[in-house]
């Protein structure tokens, strides 16, 4: 089915600049990140408020959170959780060959683009691909975050549920698509509840906990993924 053509109230560069900065926001945070929050807040604050918002909250917590434990945090959230994974392709075709067939399509994209990952970028990293719609192919890079727009709606459920500062970024992320449409909202009902797809035929790599966020679910886990990229 044909999606309808997205319209946004917001220009193509304040688009740009919201993705540009949850990229960032979305890397594991160090120096440099903080390093960088001057800037990052000065060409947030003139974005329109369903970007400026969530980012600037965001902000306020790198800004009064020790480093430290910015880390922690970090690693507690996108490594140790399989419903906050970053990498998209997961949620989609989970640990089967259809992901490996997926991450190629991902990288000629970037590569007819010009953008060259280096050997220990995964190209379906949410922060990559906020980096190709911004710098790189605005384009191809919506069609990106709109074709695996469930998993991103997920990751945003489960950062949400968790009260997690990182639900915030993935506000902001969620606010430059278009309204989400009957369809994602059954696929990620249907992901909530089924997980995502594996070819171990005969076991079952979600054991007794479910993959649904508590909303479509009574409990979380927090399992890591068999296979999973950490």
């Amino acid at each position: 089915m044909r999606r309808r053509l997205f319209t946004s109230s917001a220009s193509p560069a304040q688009l740009a600049t919201a993705r540009q900065a949850a990229s960032l926001l979305l890397g594991y945070p160090d120096e440099e990140l903080l390093g960088r929050l001057p800037l990052l807040r000065a060409v947030v604050a003139p974005l329109p408020v369903e970007f400026a918002g969530p980012l600037g909250r965001f902000l306020d917590h790198l800004e009064t959170t020790p480093l430290d434990r910015q880390q922690a945090d970090y690693v507690e959230t996108f490594d140790l959780r399989r419903r906050c994974c970053l990498y998209l392709t997961y949620f989609t075709h989970g640990d089967t060959r259809k992901r490996g067939m997926a991450l190629l399509q991902f990288k000629h994209l970037y590569s007819r683009a010009g953008m060259t990952l280096t050997d220990d970028e995964l190209p379906d990293h949410l922060a990559v691909v906020l980096e190709f719609a911004a710098t790189g192919d605005a384009v191809r890079g919506e069609r990106l975050l709109t074709e695996y727009r469930p998993g991103v709606e997920l990751l945003r459920v489960a950062l949400e549920e968790r009260r997690s500062p990182y639900a915030s970024v993935l506000q902001a992320v969620s606010a430059t698509l278009p309204p989400v449409e009957a369809a994602d909202r059954e696929a990620v009902l249907r992901l909530a509840q089924q997980g995502p797809p594996a070819e171990d035929v005969g076991l079952d790599p979600y054991g007794a906990t479910p993959f649904a966020p508590p909303e479509f679910m009574p409990r979380p886990t927090s399992d890591v993924p068999s296979g999973a990229p950490a």
